[in-house]
């Protein structure tokens, strides 16, 4: 099981979660039942799997975010830059600009990024 890579319902599951939390696990149920149709137990094995990805948290009956979306966008991304290029990001920029042209734009929030980033590292 790769931490990072979701099902599709696995991830409307967490988007859901997302939305609401911190929620009661009994309330996410019926939130569950009400989006997904699923019974009681589907919607606790579905958890508890997320929960093993330590993306959420069960305790005391209330279910809390350990990172927030983007920041699991974020850990897919990095996931995938590290298993198909080695965690090499300039490979994954190769690779992805030889099938699509960068704009300018893109060139230039990328320029922006690697700047900011510079500045950080410097401090």
């Amino acid at each position: 099981m790769e931490q990072y890579k979701l099902g599709d319902m696995e991830l409307k599951f967490a988007k859901l979660i997302w939305a609401h939390a911190p929620i009661r696990s009994g309330e996410l149920t019926k939130l569950c039942q009400e989006a997904f149709g699923w019974k009681r137990t589907t919607s606790y094995t579905m958890l508890k799997r997320l929960c093993d990805r330590q993306m959420f948290v069960n305790e005391k009956g209330t279910v809390s975010a350990l990172m927030t979306e983007e920041e699991f966008r974020a850990a897919q991304g990095e996931q995938f830059v590290n298993e198909t290029f080695n965690g090499s990001l300039p490979r994954f920029i190769a690779a992805f600009s030889k099938r699509k042209r960068l704009s300018s734009c893109e060139i230039m929030e990328l320029k922006k990024l690697i700047d900011e980033y510079e500045e950080e590292s410097h401090d």
